[in-house]
Formats: C-alpha cells, sequence, structure tokens
C-alpha cells in the first residue's frame, strides 16, 4: 500500500478539522487501509469510518485492511460536506478534509497545509470554495 497523502494537526486542534487526507483515487476501498493504517490503531481495534454520502455514493458497509475490518458508515443528515470521520478507539479520532483526487498538486498541498493548521477556523467546504477562486493562502488567516 503505497503511503496516504495525509497531514494531521499538530496536537490539539483548535478547528472544526484534525487534518486532510488526499485520497489518489474514488475508491474508497483501496484507499482507506492505508489511511487507517497511518493512524496506527492496535491490531484489534474496531475502526469506525463516516463518510460523506455524496462524495461516496458506492461506498462499502466494510473494508478489510490488514489485520482488521472498518466498518463504514455514511455520515447523517447535517453532516459537513467533504469530511471524512475515523474513529479509532482509544487512539484517537480525527475529521479530515477530503481533497479531491483530481485536485492540482499545487491547490492540494495548499488545502492540505490550511486544514492541518491548528489554528483554522474554516471548514472544509469554505476551504474547497476558497481553493477554487484561488484564495486559499498557504495558511487559513490568509483565506479571509
Amino acid at each position: 500500500m503505497p503511503l496516504p497523502r495525509l497531514t494531521l494537526t499538530p496536537d490539539v486542534s483548535h478547528g472544526p478539522l484534525d487534518g486532510a487526507w488526499w485520497p489518489r483515487c474514488d475508491a474508497l476501498e483501496l484507499e482507506l487501509p492505508a489511511l487507517v493504517c497511518s493512524l496506527e490503531p492496535d491490531a484489534g481495534t474496531t475502526v469506525r469510518v463516516t463518510v460523506d454520502p455524496a462524495e461516496w455514493p458506492d461506498a462499502p458497509h466494510t473494508v478489510m485492511a490488514p489485520g482488521r475490518v472498518i466498518a463504514v458508515e455514511p455520515a447523517g443528515p447535517g453532516s459537513e460536506a467533504h469530511v471524512i470521520t475515523l474513529d479509532c478507539g482509544t487512539v484517537g479520532r480525527w475529521a479530515l478534509l477530503v481533497v479531491p483526487p483530481e485536485e492540482p498538486a499545487g491547490t492540494a498541498a495548499r488545502l492540505l497545509a490550511a486544514a492541518a493548521d491548528p489554528e483554522n477556523p474554516l471548514t472544509a467546504a469554505r476551504m474547497l470554495a476558497l481553493a477554487e477562486t484561488g484564495r486559499l493562502g498557504g495558511m487559513a488567516g490568509e483565506a479571509e
């Protein structure tokens, strides 16, 4: 499995997100095992993932990963678009911006950096909208 393209907020996040993930394709069953493994949950830890049903309409209910089965659930009404939530039991819980796989590398890098900024107050949808218009700076504070 290739390493996931992932940034995480150092220490404690003060924003709505804990980082960002830039999958290589939209096949969750291919991308999710590497993402979960990078978060280092112990073998046997129950891992639950919540995904945006609009972004992953054909998401499987379970994904096999080395040493574990990952439960995949659609996010409920009112949940934020373009976010994946990973609950790895005692290891932690992360809400990550999902950068679209087709996003150009430069834009994706800016999104990954902004989402990992612990002082970033922007939602996933707002960051993606700013990136689309070219107004997302290197840091979230520059975005407004």
